[in-house]
């Protein structure tokens, strides 16, 4: 347990140091692009028999070939942001955080919660968190400010990419998503039609439900755990942080004048809002009612759609919405400019057979029964390096696939297995912490030794229970 007193405990001095290490050695995520561009350039010159030229063509070729994933990812923050930041949203985020009575209960409720958005969106999640972690701080003082910063990003550094904005299970659902390459590498001669898994293969296999019920609770009982009683805790003010009287600022709306006028009258009217959402409503119904299984149905354009359309609703009004994207859109600068270096990267490794080589090294390190947890481990490395899971399946899809039909693994466990590993990353990697920490005016070094805990607590439950669980799906879905 973690001691919150002038010396912390050894776990939480562990993650400290390994906080300041990072803070310190660990560059933005974009220069990740760069170096993993350089080196797999480098790999396929010395490991294959393509030609420099060859290698080149590839490169510049695919480099665009994410266009449409690009703007799906970014689109997946915005729907995310505009949901959490909508006036019902703000409302309920203040009744919810009036139900703690205790510092502990107030830790594990921020963690419940963003452990159960991060489901759904985690774009959502990590801005209805950090607002409700707020709120809470405010109505139960004695409660350690730090451990609700950590409680807010928890649902990123555990279950979020098993849920329905999961980067992996996404791309291998939707079309278009991942290059025709690798579909042929996942269809392998016919025995996935058209290399796309759909969503009872991979989120909805209760497998990977169940999973998410093991992770919640264990993830819930470490933060209580590891919360300081009222009398050990630091609160807000003992940071220095004003909390202030309530949420306003990013999430106050645009104001009206008394006189509106004629040009603008429709910005500040909900008809349009109703009328668009109508037609949006009437959309899904008949998507939904043509689709033989309605779950299977899901991509990232419908799920994008479907949040698009409740933000919609919840705003009332253009002008709210717009005001609402135009405060989230400073948060997709990373993805709009990463992407397109992964998509070459991908595109070097297919079309050099690259992704052969490596697929020969994990099945030779691997059994059928392993493979799932070596995928885990693998990815869960690799992220506190490149913390961005969308981009990193799309380098690892083609030879981690491969590998996976060669052992004859469920395919879609794999793509679990390989979410699994990711989310563990978050919690060791302070990128995805940043909107949450700047909501709450903290530091990485303050939250991470809560994160560290939760992640010494997960990582063997992860690599266990893809292993269990594994066994008991056949070949290939």
């Amino acid at each position: 347990m973690l001691r919150d007193d002038d010396r912390p405990g050894r776990v939480a001095r562990a993650a400290l140091r390994l906080t300041a290490w990072t803070e310190r050695w660990i560059p933005d995520a974009f220069i990740f692009a760069l170096l993993a561009t350089i080196l797999v350039v480098s790999a396929a010159l010395a490991w294959t028999s393509s030609t420099a030229g060859q290698i080149v063509d590839a490169w510049g070729n695919g480099f665009w070939d994410l266009i449409p994933f690009t703007l799906q990812m970014a689109l997946i923050i915005i729907t995310g942001h505009v949901l959490a930041t909508s006036a019902p949203m703000v409302r309920a985020i203040r009744a919810i955080a009036s139900w703690p009575t205790t510092p502990k209960g107030a830790v594990v409720l921020v963690t419940a919660f963003a452990l159960v958005t991060s489901w759904f969106n985690w774009g959502f999640s990590l801005v209805f968190s950090a607002v409700l972690g707020r709120e809470v701080a405010r109505r139960v003082r004695q409660v350690d400010y730090r451990a609700l910063g950590a409680a807010s990003v928890l649902g990123l550094g555990s279950i979020w990419a098993q849920g329905l904005s999961g980067s992996a299970a996404l791309q291998m659902a939707t079309p278009g998503a991942l290059q025709p390459q690798i579909r042929d590498i996942v269809a392998a001669g016919g025995l996935v039609p058209g290399g796309l898994i759909p969503f009872r293969h991979t989120i909805f296999l209760w497998q990977s439900l169940l999973s998410v019920v093991i992770e919640i609770a264990v993830v819930c009982a470490v933060m209580y755990l590891a919360a300081p009683p009222a009398s050990k805790a630091k609160t807000a003010a003992d940071l220095g942080i004003d909390l202030g009287e309530g949420e306003g600022g990013a999430h106050a709306q645009p104001s009206v004048a008394a006189s509106i006028p004629p040009g603008a009258w429709l910005e500040h009217s909900p008809i349009l809002n109703i009328l668009v959402v109508a037609l949006g409503l009437a959309y899904a119904v008949r998507y939904f009612g043509r689709a033989p299984e309605p779950l299977n149905a899901l991509t990232v354009n419908v799920l994008n759609f479907l949040f698009l359309m409740v933000g919609i609703l919840l705003h009332r009004t253009p002008a709210r919405l717009m005001h609402a994207v135009q405060a989230a859109t400073p948060a997709v600068w990373g993805v709009i400019l990463q992407f397109p270096f992964y998509a070459g990267i991908a595109a070097v490794i297919t079309s050099t057979h690259l992704n052969e080589r490596l697929a020969n090294a994990f099945v030779s390190l691997s059994t059928p029964h392993t493979y799932p947890a070596i995928v885990a481990m693998y990815s869960a490395v690799l992220g506190v390096f490149v913390p961005s899971g969308g981009s990193k399946w799309v380098i690892e899809a083609p030879y981690v696939m491969a590998a996976a039909h060669a052992l004859k693994v469920h395919l879609g466990w794999v793509v679990a297995a390989y979410d699994l590993g990711e989310a563990l990353a978050n919690l060791l990697q302070p990128f995805w912490m940043l909107p949450v920490l700047g909501v709450f005016g903290l530091r990485a070094r303050d939250v991470m030794g809560y994160t560290f805990i939760v992640a010494l607590a997960l990582a063997p439950l992860v690599f266990l229970l893809v292993t269990l669980l594994g066994a008991t799906l056949p070949y290939p879905l």
